[in-house]
């Protein structure tokens, strides 16, 4: 089954992990062997020959680049140009992926239709189609550099990451947009890029679905009502983006997926988390929703983490074929799963684009 991954950070890990995802996973793994400078080295769950034995022929794949003012202690660059800078060297990276046949821009709907068509029996070694969107909106200088993005194929926007950013405000911090954040959605509005609701704060949150009204999903993000941080959305926020007609991407960032997870001591075998509660966030959703329409994967499997803070049953992204029966077991029928797996986030693309 042709599955559809809302959420891989794939140039991130290129350009700031130096992994060559071209690579066997194995020798990616090998390689980093012994290094301590990233907390998942030696353990990553991507890489493209893992992508097609899973049948992740579909993704949403970022741009991130964070500005930090002087007062902010999370990681980023010192600058908004060094941070545009850094997306355009990501997305260099993703036209070098395109020239050796490995990936492929998905930016409208015909070549949406033409890649789920290549991808019903994909020959080998099928590019990957990807959607490109940006996580956290810092490195964006002006309304004309988002127009600039847009020509470079960028059709989806979350405004914000963790903490404060320059158009909204992220995870685990509060606070509205500000003139800025609103300028920034209206121009996403006038090009018709989707609004990422995924790391805004509640109140960036509801102010943004406030004065955006294009198309809006989650592409990676779980159920508060399951683990209680305020990185998941409460039900009254699901309810809202169901009502908009958006798709919420399951994740799989083992923090996200149990409660009680204490990042940097809590294992994996210790909280027995497995992709049955993954399962459990995509059903929370449909129960919700009172259908199976709004449910997705956003994986965020390479977003900074690895094995270490990944389900105790999956050892890489090819894993994700377990899903199906998982959906199976709960009483999902096959077309429920079809929609889950990938269906939705194609249905809502065409809407989108349409």
């Amino acid at each position: 089954m042709l599955i559809f991954d809302a959420h891989l950070d794939l140039s991130m890990n290129a350009l700031e992990w130096n992994r060559d995802l071209t690579r066997d996973i194995e020798e990616i793994r090998q390689r980093e062997h012994g290094k301590t400078d990233k907390p998942d080295r030696g353990r990553g769950t991507v890489s493209f020959s893992e992508m097609r034995k899973g049948g992740v022929g579909l993704c949403v794949a970022t741009l991130i680049a964070r500005y930090v003012k002087p007062a902010n202690p999370l990681p980023g660059f010192h600058s908004p140009e060094i941070a545009w800078a850094q997306t355009q060297g990501q997305l260099a990276w993703y036209r070098a992926m395109e020239e050796a046949g490995q990936m492929t821009p998905i930016r409208n709907i015909a070549e949406l239709d033409r890649h789920v068509k290549l991808w019903q029996t994909p020959p080998t070694g099928a590019p990957i189609g990807y959607i490109l969107s940006l996580e956290g909106a810092d490195s964006i200088l002006t309304p004309g550099h988002l127009a600039r993005a847009y020509e470079q194929g960028l059709r989806a926007i979350g405004p914000a990451h963790y903490g404060p950013g320059t158009y909204a405000q992220g995870t685990h911090v509060t606070g509205g947009l500000g003139p800025r954040g609103r300028e920034l959605l209206a121009e996403m509005q006038r090009l018709g890029i989707i609004l990422d609701a995924t790391h805004l704060c509640d109140d960036s949150f509801w102010e943004a679905l406030e004065y955006f009204h294009g198309p809006v999903w989650a592409s990676h993000n779980n159920c508060r009502a399951l683990v209680d941080d305020t990185r998941q959305f409460t039900d009254e926020q699901l309810k809202e983006l169901i009502a908009r007609g958006a798709v919420i991407g399951g994740a799989l960032d083992a923090w996200m997926m149990v409660p009680g997870w204490v990042r940097g001591k809590t294992t994996p075998e210790a909280a027995g988390v497995t992709l049955e509660h993954l399962v459990d966030h995509i059903d929370h959703v449909c129960q919700l929703a009172g259908n199976a329409l709004h449910s997705g994967i956003g994986t965020d499997l390479d977003g900074g983490f690895g094995r270490e803070q990944c389900p105790t049953d999956l050892a890489t992204i090819a894993d994700l074929t377990s899903v199906p029966s998982l959906l199976t077991k709960r009483g999902y029928s096959p077309a429920d799963i079809g929609q889950i797996m990938h269906g939705n986030w194609i249905r809502f693309l065409k809407t989108a684009w349409t």
